[in-house]
């Protein structure tokens, strides 16, 4: 009978060391994982929030674009054109928060030329500053990247 309580006694301890809960190590391994993959996700989430950035300002490039042109129809010129009220320069984005972008018009009687340059923490993005003409010529600064424009 001393037998069966020795092992019984045993069964319980090893059920009790099953269920004591993480070893250093195992915690350690974890928290590698866990560096590992917030070292690869955070530059490209950085990135992917650049990329929108530029998207914005390339749309609002383009509006401003159209507005030039529309002001060209009715005026025969580009020289009186503003961006807004009777600013040459806006930033972007339009509806507030922190300026990503300085968007500038430049305009003659028969030319225009929007230029969207890159503030804050949108200087660090790859495409740099980006134009855009009356002739839709879009071109950014760092011509040789692809997907800029």
């Amino acid at each position: 009978m001393r037998i069966e309580q020795k092992g019984a006694h045993a069964e319980s301890t090893r059920r009790a060391r099953s269920i004591a809960g993480f070893t250093l190590i195992e915690l350690m391994v974890v928290v590698a994982v866990i560096a590992i993959l917030a070292a690869v996700a955070l530059p490209s989430y950085a990135e992917h929030v650049r990329k929108a950035r530029r998207g914005q300002a390339k749309a609002d490039m383009v509006e401003y674009a159209q507005l030039a042109e529309r002001f060209h129809t009715v005026n025969n010129s580009y020289a009186g054109f503003t961006l807004s009220g009777s600013s040459k320069t806006i930033q972007s984005p339009r509806e507030g928060g922190t300026a990503q972008y300085s968007i500038v018009f430049d305009g003659t009687q028969s030319t225009f030329t929007i230029k969207a340059t890159p503030q804050g923490g949108q200087a660090k993005d790859t495409c740099g500053e980006m134009t855009l003409n009356q002739a839709n010529v879009k071109t950014p600064s760092a011509s040789s990247k692809p997907g800029c424009w």
